[in-house]
């Protein structure tokens, strides 16, 4: 019969927030420092809430951790569910397969974030800086990138069905593949996103500039355009014979 894993919930209180932190495999909490933010467990074992800090396979849900300089962590497999990740620096971090279901993430620094596989369905990414950020395969749906800045981020392939990216700036973002199915992309700064083979089907790009973007073979079924800038836009030939 194999040994039951056990999970221990601590909770840090620093000066100005309250943490409550999943411990797995078994371990016992030995020693907090509140100064640092650091758990020390009674099998050697410690977590330091810090930039570069391996935070892999945590959980951290529901946790306040706004304003925390989290830089270059590693938080692959990390459960971050609902999570108050307002204004943190998650610069360069790792995320990948990272689920982040209904976290708020408002002013969050992402660039050049490993976010592959990463779950952000329903998420809130208003203002959000995730500038080079690799999304590639991630869950996107229906999360709020209000405003956010996805210069040059991969998003290949990645499931944006239903999101709200009003007035984003996506400028030589890569989208091939993606689903923007009914998604919002009101004034959106589309310059040089590559959108080949992506589906934007009744999707609402109003005002939205798409100058110099590839849409090659992209599925723009029922989507409004009204406005929309296609100035020096790539289409496959049997598009452009439709749209005369």
């Amino acid at each position: 019969m194999s040994k039951q894993t056990k999970a221990y919930f601590i909770t840090i209180k620093p000066p100005s927030q309250t943490l409550r932190v999943r411990v797995c495999n078994g371990c016992l909490l030995n020693n907090i420092t509140n100064k640092n933010m650091t758990i020390k467990t009674n099998c050697g074992k410690t977590v330091t809430l810090e930039p570069k800090a391996d935070l892999s396979n945590l959980d951290l849900s529901y946790l306040n951790l706004s304003g925390l300089d989290l830089s270059g962590v590693n938080l692959e497999n990390a459960k971050l569910i609902g999570a108050n990740l307002d204004s943190v620096n998650l610069q360069g971090a790792i995320l990948k397969d990272a689920n982040l279901l209904g976290a708020y993430l408002f002013r969050a620094n992402l660039d050049s974030a490993y976010l592959k596989y990463s779950n952000l369905l329903g998420a809130n990414l208003d203002s959000a800086n995730l500038q080079g950020a690799d999304l590639e395969l991630a869950d996107l749906r229906r999360a709020n990138l209000d405003h956010a800045n996805l210069e040059h981020a991969n998003l290949e392939l990645a499931n944006l069905e239903g999101a709200d990216l009003q007035d984003a700036n996506l400028l030589g973002a890569n989208l091939k593949y993606s689903s923007l199915r009914d998604a919002c992309l009101k004034r959106t700064f589309l310059q040089d996103a590559n959108l080949r083979l992506a589906n934007l089907e009744q999707a609402n790009l109003k005002g939205a500039d798409l100058q110099d973007a590839d849409l090659q073979y992209a599925n723009f079924i029922t989507a409004d355009l009204q406005d929309a800038d296609l100035t020096g836009a790539k289409f496959n030939d049997e598009y452009k014979l439709t749209k005369i």
